[in-house]
């Protein structure tokens, strides 16, 4: 499965020559959101809500350069398998709500789908949301063969840990499936079998112990698709 993943992803790779593209380093604070938008930027996507506890809104934006330009991205083992591509780069930011100003607690160039790595269904991000003190993030994509991918990230001994997470592969047509359920927090590993349109006559659940030897953070877990969480089950 996570091999045809990998072939889908590919289809929409340009590959390309030119020098690394340079993130900006986002500023550290600031009163409004036009304060947190650098030059050539654009927010395409906001989340408000409380991420550490505190009873304040808190901001999460993606942000969108305006201009496409060639980045290596990767499918698979990131240390190997990094695709050229030519499209538009998006950064991650979180802000903490400080008074009447928002505070930079995270910035991530990487992990963000970009808009040309959905496939047939165009741009791959489905919306943010901050629920529960967890900041949640979707992205959908493929063609005939499709995937949906859910991630949930919480701010836990001062960095954003991993702590659920969900993949669903199935057919358009057919409705074959097979959905991954992860729980970080109590380590379980849900498996469901079956078909998208009969989720509750003819689908199998199996659930396992979920093995790791630490948490992943929004700092080392660079793009979907790129953890092995257990063999042959990528995130």
């Amino acid at each position: 499965m996570r091999w045809l993943i990998f072939f889908l992803l590919l289809s929409v790779a340009n590959p390309s020559f030119a020098q690394k593209f340079n993130f900006p380093r986002l500023v550290t604070q600031g009163d409004t959101l036009n304060d947190l938008s650098p030059k050539n930027w654009k927010i395409i996507d906001t989340a408000f809500g409380d991420l550490n506890n505190d009873k304040l809104q808190d901001l999460a934006i993606i942000l969108e350069y305006n201009t496409a330009v060639d980045e290596d991205r990767a499918y698979g083992n990131y240390e190997i398998e990094l695709i050229r591509e030519t499209q538009k780069p998006r950064i991650l930011a979180i802000y903490f709500k400080t008074g009447n100003k928002y505070r930079l607690a995270a910035q991530n160039n990487n992990f963000i789908l970009r808009s040309e790595e959905g496939g047939k269904m165009g741009d791959p991000l489905k919306g943010m949301r901050i629920d529960s003190n967890k900041l949640a993030l979707s992205f959908e994509g493929g063609n005939d063969w499709r995937w949906k991918l859910n991630y949930e990230f919480a701010y836990q001994q001062k960095q954003w840990n991993l702590v659920a997470a969900n993949n669903v592969y199935y057919h358009k047509d057919s409705g074959e499936m097979v959905d991954k359920q992860y729980d970080f927090v109590d380590r379980t590993i849900k498996t469901v079998v079956g078909s998208i349109f009969n989720r509750n006559i003819i689908n199998s659940t199996d659930e396992d112990i979920l093995v790791f030897s630490q948490p992943r953070t929004l700092n080392d877990f660079k793009k979907p698709w790129t953890w092995e969480v257990t063999k042959d089950n990528y995130l």
